[in-house]
């Protein structure tokens, strides 16, 4: 039942159609999610840590993230993703995710996206953004583990920062990092190298992300194949590293400390859970980093350590800069909500 004498309310509407005709490039990304980060870094964001839902139909979860955003953004947002191990069996992508955005000033419902791909690119970003502030200037090699939706925004979106002289995959499965290898190339207009194993893929290498997609926490990813020096960036939803990583590091970032320190997902809980990761160990969050409050990397033997769970404020801020290129562009539908 409608209010007497409310104005109409209307919300833009994005599907993924819209969001793949907008074509994004590389820098809107980047920039959109470096603009959030720094604003989180300055206080001006409101985090509360995810939720999950375990449906218990099949193996996967439901991630609920939360957030606002002021500033230009001015908006509060929820964005609920499906991450679902087993769905390349049936053809679809792993991850599903709707993005909702809500005025924060009283309620009312702005906009609703297909989150799918907000969900890759801005992860994408995030790991861009940390390699910018985190690893050496001059990194030529890029080892990168797992290859799901995120993982094509990593490589790609790092590749616009540094132009490796190598860029390395691997992910457990080979119909899966073959066709992956080949169509980084293809974007890339480089050779990327397809490796059958953990340690030829990240041993040497100067940048180290592991996004695999492992069914049980399980140390694939040996401590002795970094490089002193390098940036490694772990995010699987399960831990496939061993518990002596953050031993070498010489400074260990997160995105949100909050995410971190809760929940029982994550590539570094078994770390917060042994107090090897905890607010005495932490360093920073990268939000402080890319605002200027704390320096990122300061010398080039460093071995730095950057965790993300994945932030709701990063899911805002890109899902606001898309319904502003939509807009200047006629892209998308508007909807009567009330």
């Amino acid at each position: 039942m409608s209010t007497p004498d409310m104005s109409p309310i209307y919300i833009d509407y994005l599907n993924r159609l819209d969001i793949d005709e907008l074509k994004m490039t590389d820098a809107e990304i980047i920039g959109a999610i470096e603009s959030s980060l720094a604003e989180q870094g300055r206080g001006e964001t409101v985090i509360e840590p995810r939720v999950h839902l375990e449906p218990g139909a099949a193996r996967g979860h439901f991630n609920v993230l939360r957030g606002s955003i002021g500033g230009a953004i001015d908006s509060a947002g929820v964005k609920v993703v499906g991450d679902f191990v087993d769905n390349y069996k049936i053809n679809f992508p792993s991850e599903f995710g709707v993005l909702l955005l809500l005025n924060r000033h009283n309620g009312a419902p702005k906009a609703i996206l297909d989150a799918s791909g907000i969900t890759d690119m801005r992860t994408g970003a995030v790991t861009a953004v940390g390699a910018k502030y985190l690893a050496n200037k001059n990194s030529k090699i890029l080892g990168h583990i797992g290859a799901r939706g995120t993982a094509y925004w990593n490589v790609r979106l790092l590749d616009s920062l540094f132009d490796f002289d190598e860029i390395r995959v691997h992910s457990r499965r080979p119909e899966s990092y073959e066709p992956f290898a080949r169509r980084l190339e293809q974007d890339l207009g480089k050779p990327v190298i397809a490796t059958t194993d953990w340690q030829s893929c990240v041993e040497g290498a100067d940048i180290v992300v592991e996004a695999s997609r492992l069914d049980a926490p399980t140390p694939m990813l040996r401590t002795e194949w970094i490089k002193p020096g390098a940036l490694v960036m772990p995010y699987g939803t399960m831990s496939a590293v061993e518990l002596s990583l953050t031993d070498i590091m010489s400074k260990l970032v997160v995105d949100d400390w909050g995410q971190c320190k809760g929940g029982k997902f994550g590539s570094l809980r078994a770390h917060v859970e042994a107090g090897k990761l905890s607010e005495q160990t932490l360093y920073a969050e990268m939000g402080q980093i890319v605002a200027g409050l704390k320096p990122g990397r300061e010398t080039e033997t460093e071995t730095i350590l950057f965790w993300h769970r994945g932030l709701s404020l990063s899911d805002i801020a890109l899902g606001h800069a898309m319904l502003e290129k939509a807009k200047r562009l006629d892209i998308g539908q508007r909807l009567r909500f009330a």
